[in-house]
Parts: structure tokens; C-alpha cells; sequence
């Protein structure tokens, strides 16, 4: 299983009763040359935003994700930033902003991590800040309540672009398209109402035009000026299967398409215990990205089952707010009724997702994080994957067991039949 840059293995006895089942992703083809692939899409752009967009423009800004996102920045960004030369964009006029949400900003010494060196020795790069109220432009309300302010280095350049992933998010829908900007370069207000509407039920994964938080975004998105965004769409190993480039709608309906054909899987039933990794790095970096693999791996546990969570988490919880919430939880329906009295907010919201998987299913933690927190959290800590299934035998105490493993939980969506 991917355990950060590494591996967990696990043996199972033959003495143990079970029926296992592996669940793996369609293996579609991989691009054996993503340069020319990426290159070939940049030139020929879907939707209304022509090369002629360029003619009388003077800058140039492109959202980039930050260290938390497997984002293949050194394949996409060369085509890219080559392809705007050619359209008269010198690099002085171009500025490379790095999307961060909530999570902290980037520091310096840490560009390296999401961009090649040669370009962040010739192009000017900004990390954004949502607390940084300074560096926000407001742009009014979108029709669902949601107050825009968004990143001013950003929003002020003539030419507009979004870079990343689209795949599976566990209540955006999808991930990719104008998220990158609405999101992760927004202000914490705009943030933390948008991030309110996963309390409604529609707000799930792999959901599009009936997903209101997704759509929110979309509108953010119009208003923020996305002129084009340049997606991704990789397998589990993180190789390039498809890149689209165009308008972002555009982009995102046709890249949902294929992210549907690349991780929706069919299974039967439900099972006793879930075997999930969310991949390796980075998306187990900390405990807020790994909820995501918790989230699809909670769609194939039977009520009263476990999950087994194996996610490095080298940066702990990765939420001061959620560790906040959760010092004085002493039992998951502590969880719903402290998040009521308080009011939706970014960080505790995490508590709510962990919540509505705990009053299913118990959860055990592989993790390096200390045993305390975890704990804390009302997981369950093991020390190795081992030693988390002798946990799970234990706590299932049966006799017969139908097992689930999926490798790449962050990037799997079971469709339950």
C-alpha cells in the first residue's frame, strides 16, 4: 500500500476466513510524450478564448497548486509559459501565483517543491495568503450568497490562467477548472461559504451541475475573469493520461468525462473492512487531504464495519483549527452538537466530514503521527499495517470476512451495486 515515498505491505494469514477483493483502477493508456501532448492542446484551445486574447494584453497571471496537489507542474508549465512567449508575453509580464485555500502559505525555499528551477529563476512567483487582507480585491456576491474576494496579483493581471488536476473531490465534485482560483486563492470568507453548502446533501463526489458547491465556483470562477485553464488528468502512478486546454467549462466538462472512465469502479456490496491509502505522497502529507481516500473508502464499509487508513501524515493533522475543535471531543456526538452551536467554519469542518464516517464505521489509523493526537481525533493508532489488521480482527470478532483494499482510495469511487 503507498505509505508516503514508500510502501506498507501486509500479509494475511490463510487460517483467516475472508473473501478479498483488490480494487483497482481501469487501466487506461498513459501519453508517452505529455511535452507534445500538452503542446499540441495548448495550440489548439476549446471554447471562446482564441490566441487573439493576447493581441492587447500587458500580463499575464497563472494559478498554480501548491505542495499539497500531485500536480505535474514541470510537464504542464514549459508548453505553457513557451506558448505565451510566442503570443508576445515576455516572462517579466508574467507572474506565477501559488494557490494555497487555507492551508499556509508557501515559503520560499519551498517554490522548488511545485515548480522546476529554471523557472523560478526567471519568472516572478507570489504564494497566496487568505488571511491577507491587503492582497484581496473584492468582486461582489454570487447568486448563492458567497462573498468574492479574491487574490489582487492575480485578479488584476490583462490574461487569466488555471492550472491543474481534474479528479474526483470528496464534496466539490470534482476538483480542477476554476477551483484553482475561486478556492485556492480566495479570501477565507469566500473560503469558509462556500465550504458551507457541504451540508447539503447534493454537495458529493463526482457530482457536477447538481453539486451547489461546485457550481458556486464556476460562478466565482466568471467573476474572478478565468480566461483559460490548462488541466491534467492522471492516473494512479500520477502519469498523464489526458490534458484539455480551453475555457474552463469547457475543460471541465470534458475532463470529467474522462475522469469518470479513469476512476469509477463497480463493486458489489458492501464490506466488513476497507483497506484504504490515499496514495502516497502527497496525498497523505497531513491528515486534512488523507480524509479524502476516508471518504471514498466510507462508501464501500457496511454499517458497524472498519477502515483501515494508511496515510503518512509527515505534517500531523495539517489543520490547527480542526486539532483546535477536537481537544475537548469526547465521543463522535460531541462532534455534531459543538459544530452546531458553533457555526460552519474551515478546519472544524473537517471534524463534521470524520463524524459522519464515525457513527458508521470504527477507524484505524496508520499514520506517523503520535498516538495522543490520534486518539484525540477518536481514531484508532497502529503502529504499522500489521499490527492495524490484528486491530481490525480483533474489533470485527467474526468469523467470515469480505475485505476491500484499495490502494488508491483518493482517486477511487466505488459505485456501489
Amino acid at each position: 500500500m503507498p505509505y508516503g515515498d514508500s510502501n506498507l505491505s501486509l500479509d494475511i494469514p490463510h487460517s483467516i476466513a475472508a473473501e478479498i477483493e483488490i480494487i483497482t483502477l481501469p487501466q487506461l493508456e498513459i501519453c508517452s510524450d505529455p511535452t507534445k501532448l500538452i503542446s499540441d492542446n495548448i495550440h489548439n484551445p476549446m471554447g471562446s478564448n482564441p490566441p487573439s486574447a493576447f493581441k492587447h494584453a500587458k500580463s499575464v497571471a497563472i494559478a498554480i497548486n501548491d505542495k499539497t496537489r500531485p500536480v505535474p507542474h514541470h510537464y504542464l508549465l514549459p508548453p505553457l509559459l513557451e506558448y505565451l512567449k510566442k503570443n508576445g508575453m515576455p516572462s517579466s509580464s508574467i507572474k506565477l501565483v501559488i494557490s494555497t485555500g487555507t492551508h499556509p502559505p508557501m515559503k520560499k525555499q519551498e517554490f522548488s517543491l511545485v515548480v522546476p528551477q529554471a523557472i523560478e529563476e526567471e519568472y516572478e512567483i507570489y504564494s497566496h495568503d487568505c488571511d491577507e487582507k491587503k492582497n484581496l480585491v473584492f468582486l461582489g456576491v454570487t447568486s448563492r450568497g458567497t462573498p468574492v474576494y479574491i487574490n489582487k496579483h492575480y485578479y488584476e493581471a490583462d490574461i487569466k490562467i488555471v492550472v491543474g488536476n481534474i479528479e474526483p473531490h470528496h464534496f466539490m465534485g470534482f476538483s480542477g477548472g476554476s477551483k484553482t482560483v475561486a478556492i485556492g486563492l480566495a479570501g477565507r470568507e469566500t473560503i469558509e461559504k462556500n465550504h458551507s453548502m457541504l451540508l447539503d446533501p447534493r454537495s458529493c463526489i463526482a457530482t457536477y451541475e447538481t453539486n451547489p458547491m461546485r457550481m458556486d465556483v464556476e460562478e466565482i470562477g466568471k467573476m474572478a475573469g478565468v480566461h483559460f485553464a490548462l488541466n491534467a488528468i492522471l492516473n494512479s502512478e500520477k502519469q498523464i493520461v489526458k490534458v484539455l486546454f480551453g475555457d474552463p467549462e469547457e475543460v471541465m466538462k470534458a475532463g470529467i468525462v474522462a475522469s469518470k472512465q479513469l476512476c469509477q469502479v463497480k463493486t458489489t456490496g458492501r464490506y466488513d473492512l476497507v483497506i484504504a491509502s490515499a496514495g502516497g505522497y502527497p496525498k497523505d502529507i497531513n491528515l486534512y487531504q488523507a480524509q479524502k481516500a476516508l471518504t471514498n473508502a466510507s462508501l464501500l464499509v457496511r454499517d458497524g464495519g472498519t477502515i483501515i487508513l494508511v496515510a503518512s501524515c509527515p505534517e500531523g493533522s495539517g489543520s490547527a483549527g480542526y486539532e483546535e475543535f477536537m481537544m475537548d471531543i469526547q465521543k463522535t456526538e460531541d462532534i455534531f452538537t459543538k459544530f452546531s452551536a458553533q457555526g460552519f467554519r474551515i478546519g472544524p469542518h473537517k471534524a463534521l466530514l470524520f463524524g459522519r464516517i464515525l457513527k458508521r464505521a470504527r477507524v484505524v489509523l496508520v499514520s506517523q503521527m503520535p498516538e495522543e493526537i490520534v486518539r484525540k481525533f477518536l481514531l484508532i493508532p497502529a503502529r504499522n499495517l500489521q499490527d492495524a489488521f490484528h486491530i481490525a480482527l480483533h474489533t470485527l470478532q467474526q468469523p467470515y470476512l469480505r475485505i476491500a483494499v484499495m490502494p488508491y482510495a483518493t482517486v477511487t469511487v466505488p459505485d456501489v451495486v
